[in-house]
């Protein structure tokens, strides 16, 4: 266990390595937009993580709560994900060309993009909680097939296949005497052998 999470480690801490290694070429010599570089790098996780998932997660306990059942999850897993969607478009309404150029992405105006993206999501919560009203849950009506059971067919009322052999004919749980009734002691003449 202790080489696989090794192995795990390698790959992350050399990509760190890198990463620090990108930098330091990008920062050295010091100027004053390295200053505003290290906020974002620094500023970034700390509101992520003391701001907005405390804030995620507050809102995703309160809905959990308000909402009906079927609507729990879908509501919760959309919130969250309008979270995520929101933090990748900041950058791009704090401030034009606020991410590394990328073909086709400031050609467009992120606001339309955006809106589109959230009426997507919203629209699969909508149907993913609306699923059990528009599609009825299985129910299993029939037992299930075995090898010595008759077949059943659509004329067959329900209750009167026949067992297969050596089936109880009382179902699981059903006691046998009735209640009250004294359990026979040790020794009894039903339970010795015969002559």
């Amino acid at each position: 266990m202790k080489t696989a999470r090794v192995l795990l480690a390698l790959p992350g801490l050399a990509a760190l390595a890198w990463g620090v290694m990108l930098f330091a070429e990008y920062a050295l010599p010091l100027r004053p937009d390295v200053f505003g570089t290290v906020g974002w790098i620094i500023g970034g996780p700390i509101l992520n993580d003391a701001v907005i998932a405390p804030l995620t997660a507050l809102f995703g306990i309160a809905l959990s709560r308000v909402l009906p059942h079927p609507w729990k999850t879908p509501v919760v897993a959309g919130t969250v994900i309008t979270g995520v969607l929101a933090i990748l478009a900041f950058p791009l309404f704090w401030r034009p060309y606020g991410t590394a150029p990328m073909p086709g992405l400031h050609d467009t105006n992120p606001a339309p993009a955006l809106a589109l993206t959230l009426a997507t999501v919203w629209l699969a919560v909508l149907l993913t909680a609306l699923r059990h009203r528009l599609v009825p849950r299985p129910t299993r009506v029939a037992p299930p097939i075995t090898r010595d059971a008759s077949p059943i067919t659509r004329d067959t009322p329900p209750g009167t296949q026949d067992a297969p052999p050596d089936t109880p004919t009382d179902p699981p749980g059903t006691p046998t005497d009735p209640p009250g009734t004294p359990a026979d002691p040790p020794g009894t003449p039903a339970d010795r052998p015969g002559p």
